[in-house]
């Protein structure tokens, strides 16, 4: 109860604040625009304005400096079909069956996926009047009713889950399947709506194709506003690039996909700016966990933070995140916290879109620290690994009452007991146990981890089914 009546005291100061910001700004003058572009494995550290030293970022340095970076912006999950619920309905994903402890991802021949019940950002807008599209990997399900046009999106053009699945038996056994991928291992489907176009999918030129789509649309928008998902299915392995972009990097690779997905990025702003819609359109920019470690230089980068994909140290949920949107958001570097969740009532909030108020919203609406130079609601970030609770964090501190890297081989996850503690303002890097000099702030985290738990109703599993 206390859980809920602070949320509920930071919501009621989060609108007020909101309201004077939009009627200011004169946000509420048009509809806005609403862009997500969501990367697949793209580490903390994996952009020039993030601190890479030898992947080259123009487009997105670019936007950072008209925008806003969020140093401490977090998604809901460490592996890819969890963190895309949350990020689709502001929920975290134990409260929809989107998370398992034995099977952490859909797969190709999984039968569940997103249920119908739920209210993705893309229903919502498309209810409030919008055009709505997805681009590229979904992940919530690849079976008709699952997929992206059945969850409120009006067109869909992309990989319905990740790039390296449907592995055919021509395909090296060995790791040359990912260190010299061919387009002809990965039987993945291209698709368009419901139907297959491509089989498999040229993933040469898919970050290519994706971002024409994007373009495509944002040029013949029509008279509605619109919201676009981009989803790259990349840099997850294995890894693709198109010839403009092979061997530009001086980071190889890994950095050449990484400056492939610059180049889209910055081909969207302009197209959003040739059209004469970018003052009139938010975008935003992130990923969907850390960097796939044990694929050593095929994997990105978490920078400072500790660990990587499949892990609830910062390394696998703490992502780079750019929000633009000129003439409304003021350019900055936002050292507080957001998350992925915090994107459905943001959105709403923009937009004017009606937020569902018949179950449990983790989100909070991020428009006080955009638009008012406020602060933001977030305070709280529960790190969940499957179906587990493993973390907490409170303010500057967070506690771990277990820890695993699924990726390096450790079988079991270590238990805790007492929790480790970090103060993350001072030790980013999670190094420094203080949980013996501050054995109260260890028994508020423990409390509030319980309270969070109390609050998930049991529902039935997608990802085993």
């Amino acid at each position: 109860m206390e859980m809920k009546a602070r949320q509920m005291v930071r919501s009621f100061i989060a609108a007020l604040t909101v309201i004077s910001a939009m009627s200011s700004s004169g946000l509420q003058a048009a509809d806005p625009n609403v862009v997500v572009i969501f990367c697949d494995d793209l580490g903390y550290g994996d952009l020039g304005c993030f601190g890479h030293p030898t992947i080259a970022t123009p487009n997105l340095d670019r936007m950072a400096a008209e925008g806003q970076k969020w140093t401490e912006f977090y998604v809901a999950a460490c592996v890819c079909t969890p963190s895309r619920a949350a990020l689709q309905t502001g929920r975290y994903p134990i409260r929809n069956g989107m998370c398992s402890n034995t099977r952490r991802v859909l797969f190709p021949n999984s039968k569940g996926g997103l249920p119908a019940s739920e209210v993705t950002i893309g229903r919502m807008l498309q209810q409030k009047g919008y055009a709505t599209h997805a681009i590229g990997k979904w992940h919530l399900g690849h079976l008709p009713q699952y997929l992206p046009t059945s969850h409120g999106y009006d067109s869909y053009f992309g990989i319905p889950y990740s790039n390296d699945m449907d592995a055919l038996p021509s395909a090296p056994k060995n790791k040359l399947k990912f260190d010299e991928p061919k387009t002809e291992y990965f039987n993945v489907p291209l698709m368009r709506g419901e139907k297959i176009v491509e089989r498999p999918a040229d993933q040469h030129t898919i970050t290519k194709r994706f971002t024409e789509e994007a373009v495509s649309l944002i040029k013949n928008r029509g008279d509605k506003p619109f919201f676009i998902y981009l989803a790259h299915n990349l840099p997850h392995v294995p890894l693709f690039v198109s010839k403009e972009f092979t061997d530009v990097s001086r980071r190889g690779l890994y950095g050449d996909v990484v400056q492939e997905i610059d180049w889209s990025v910055g081909s969207v702003l302009n197209a959003l700016k040739d059209e004469g819609v970018a003052d009139n359109t938010l975008v935003v920019f992130t990923s969907d966990n850390g960097p796939w470690r044990s694929f050593k230089q095929q994997g990105g980068s978490a920078g400072l933070l500790r660990d990587g994909k499949g892990s609830t140290w910062e390394g696998g949920m703490r992502e780079p995140t750019i929000f633009w949107w000129p003439n409304k958001i003021k350019p900055g570097v936002v050292m507080q916290m957001g998350s992925t969740l915090d994107l459905l009532p943001t959105i709403a909030a923009v937009s004017g879109a009606v937020v569902p108020t018949d179950r449990q919203l983790d989100g909070h609406d991020l428009s006080p620290a955009l638009f008012a130079d406020g602060e933001s609601p977030r305070q709280d970030m529960f790190y969940y690994h499957g179906e587990e609770c493993f973390a907490v964090r409170s303010g500057m501190y967070k506690a771990h009452f277990k820890t695993k890297t699924s990726y390096t081989g450790q079988k079991a996850a270590v238990v805790h007991d007492p929790p480790l503690l970090f103060h993350l303002g001072h030790d980013p890097s999670e190094e420094y146990d203080v949980a013996k000099e501050h054995p109260d702030i260890v028994e508020q985290l423990r409390k509030l981890k319980s309270e969070h738990e109390a609050s998930v109703e049991p529902v039935e599993n997608q990802l085993t089914l």
